[in-house]
């Protein structure tokens, strides 16, 4: 016995070294003292007191900041979006919803790309019903043991055919699909993979190939989180033509780099009604001047990029970055906003996503609503629940039964 518990020290003070060696810090004493830049004053040195100050002079600036510095541009051109409706199953859950699937065909006049949308409305409430958006990470068949839901366009460009964590089903454990359907919501889910492949090499078949400003190679050209932040916007588009679903009680949901956009998401499209980021560490909720987990040298080397080129001249850098995560999480403000974590997810940086999530506040001070209220972090499954709201849950980096009941008494909370 004695061996055994050497050797596990042995390794884990190997996978120390390892973490050490790599520029990873997961020791919270070795966090750098580190200063936030001031959200509440202008670029310009006047301190920001009241919401129309906030919407008419801090907010554009940080909107411009993000975009020129973090995300990329989004561009203006107009995309033609068509859609198609592939498929209506009128009783399907047990006839608890509805589900369709519907191809959306994104063109440029030359160019054209398809994604589905996967949804289900409920059939028990009557009138229109709060809908739930987010994107998946494995294909629209991932989300459920259904046959006959369709396999999403990308999969083929991304998909390892041998390899078993693709199969029908695989992450349905992510999609609480009854209990949403039982809490009175509507789910729309598509694979983020059709909006932009995440895979090196296959950005010619992402939705960023058809606009003019494609391959700028300009500081602030948009990439993958900027597509797929737009995406989401699009999927809007969508549910707006639905009669059923009333999209101003709306929530956007993202987990890991898609909590990432969905923060991004929901800053710059406010029909996002309520937005939730999931473990979304470096480059989503979490602080990036702490310099703990994931950092941006490593987040801005991963291909395919995720960030404009101008963020990597903070990797290794974090002191000279002129703006953090909570000016991200404020521009959601006034609509409520959730950050959650998990304990043994230290790459997502917990403590940074509190404390990005705390930073916020003051932006929802000036319209008279209730931030975190409290620079100590909550226990673990004792959620904060006010205009901003943040949890953290036991276990690893995932989407949990826990974490879709906190989230609906978190809707439930302000749309009721």
């Amino acid at each position: 016995m004695k061996n055994c518990v050497a050797a596990v020290l042995v390794l884990l003070g190997s996978l120390t070294n390892l973490q050490a060696q790599n520029g990873i810090n997961y020791d919270e004493s070795k966090v750098p003292d580190y200063v936030l830049p001031e959200l509440l004053t202008s670029n310009a040195g006047t301190r920001i007191t009241n919401k129309q100050q906030w919407e008419k002079i801090r907010r554009p600036e940080l909107l411009e900041t993000f975009s020129s510095q973090m995300y990329g541009r989004t561009p203006n051109d107009k995309i033609k979006v068509s859609y198609t409706l592939l498929d209506e199953n009128k009783n399907d859950l047990n006839g608890k919803a509805t589900r369709r699937q519907v191809k959306f065909t994104f063109s440029n006049g030359s160019k054209s790309i398809d994604a589905i949308l996967l949804m289900y409305i409920p059939n028990q409430v009557k009138g229109k019903v709060p809908v739930i958006i987010g994107y998946n990470f494995k294909g629209n068949h991932s989300t459920h043991k259904d046959s006959s839901i369709l396999y999403s366009p990308a999969l083929h460009l991304v998909k390892e055919p041998t390899n078993p964590d693709w199969v029908r089903g695989c992450q349905a454990t992510r999609w609480a699909f009854d209990d949403i359907i039982d809490r009175g919501y509507a789910i729309a889910t598509m694979c983020y993979h059709d909006i932009f492949p995440d895979k090196k090499g296959l950005k010619d078949h992402s939705i960023v190939s058809l606009f003019s400003n494609y391959n700028s190679n300009k500081s602030d050209e948009w990439q993958a989180i900027g597509a797929w932040a737009w995406g989401s916007s699009r999927i809007m588009d969508y549910l707006e033509t639905q009669k059923e679903v009333d999209t101003k009680k709306s929530v956007l949901m993202g987990h890991s780099r898609q909590g990432k956009a969905a923060l991004w998401a929901g800053a710059q499209d406010t029909r996002f009604k309520i937005v939730i980021s999931n473990d979304s560490g470096e480059g989503g909720a979490a602080l990036s001047k702490r310099f703990f987990g994931e950092t941006i040298e490593k987040v801005s080397n991963i291909p395919p990029a995720w960030f404009a080129p101008a963020y990597s001249q903070y990797a290794n850098n974090e002191a000279k970055l002129p703006f953090d995560q909570h000016e991200l999480i404020a521009l959601i403000a006034p609509r409520p906003v959730y950050v959650a974590s998990a304990e043994e997810d230290l790459w997502a940086d917990p403590k940074g996503e509190f404390l990005g999530a705390y930073h916020a506040g003051p932006a929802y001070a000036l319209y008279g609503l209730k931030g975190l209220g409290t620079t100590t972090m909550p226990g673990i499954h004792q959620p904060i629940m006010n205009d901003v709201g943040y949890h953290i849950r036991a276990g690893k980096h995932d989407v949990t039964q826990y974490d879709w009941t906190s989230f609906m008494n978190f809707a439930d909370k302000h749309f009721k």
